[in-house]
């Protein structure tokens, strides 16, 4: 099999024995231990566990946000912790995208310039066209020249959701997608989420608080202590 082949082959998210230790001023702490992780292609897993588990931290990690202490991060068949920034930004592009509770759209750009501005630092052709479309799949695009101020927190998200998305990606990952929007907000964007991603077949990786919203995962993984003490498959 060819490298390339074998890249292909390979699952979106693989990590090994992954620990992460940062120092305090009452010294070194560990926040992540000995986790392993598999994420396969088109799968959807939720991460689940009390705060301070280590789920966002898992996130960072798995994402190539932040280097492990200990441990291997494999994203597509490829190591990340021997890599420089620019390089895990080039092997994210395009491939993994991300979502955050808080939104973090450009508060001086519309809803679509929002949307576009990735595709197009990524040098895609059309962006505003696509995002345009994407606006459209998650119910905007007549608020398409609205800046976030002039959105609900659910229209912002729903932003967020579509400029994650507009690539394409294989994998997405959702650290508490729904945690600041009301119950009828949460629902709707749950059900854009794992509609736009099952279309797509990009695997997923969620964290959430939300046990209603975990239980739409095809297997749930807990956290407690830096370390995964369970995972279940939904039957």
């Amino acid at each position: 099999m060819s490298p390339v082949d074998s890249a292909a082959a390979a699952p979106p998210l693989a990590l090994q024995a992954v620990s992460l230790t940062l120092p305090s001023a009452a010294g070194p702490v560990e926040i992540l231990q000995d986790v392993d992780l598999t994420v396969h292609a088109g799968e959807r897993v939720a991460v689940v566990g009390p705060s301070g588990s280590g789920k966002s931290s898992l996130i960072a990690l798995a994402a190539g946000l932040e280097r492990p202490t200990r441990g291997k991060v494999t994203l597509f068949g490829q190591d990340v912790a021997g890599l420089n920034e620019d390089a895990r930004a080039r092997l994210r592009r395009g491939r993994v995208s991300l979502v955050f509770q808080s939104f973090h759209l450009l508060p001086n750009m519309t809803a679509e310039e929002n949307v576009a501005a990735p595709l197009e630092i990524a040098g895609a052709h059309q962006a505003m066209e696509t995002a345009r479309n994407w606006l459209d799949r998650v119910g905007l695009l007549a608020r398409r020249r609205h800046y976030p101020h002039q959105l609900s927190g659910g229209e912002q998200q729903r932003v967020a959701l579509a400029r994650a998305l507009a690539a394409r990606p294989a994998l997405l990952f959702a650290d508490e997608p729904t945690g600041n929007l009301d119950a009828a907000n949460a629902a709707a964007v749950a059900e854009l989420m794992f509609d736009l991603v099952a279309e797509l077949g990009a695997a997923l990786v969620l964290v959430t608080h939300d046990t209603h919203l975990a239980a739409r995962a095809g297997r749930q993984v807990a956290m407690a202590g830096g370390r995964i003490v369970e995972a279940a498959t939904a039957g």
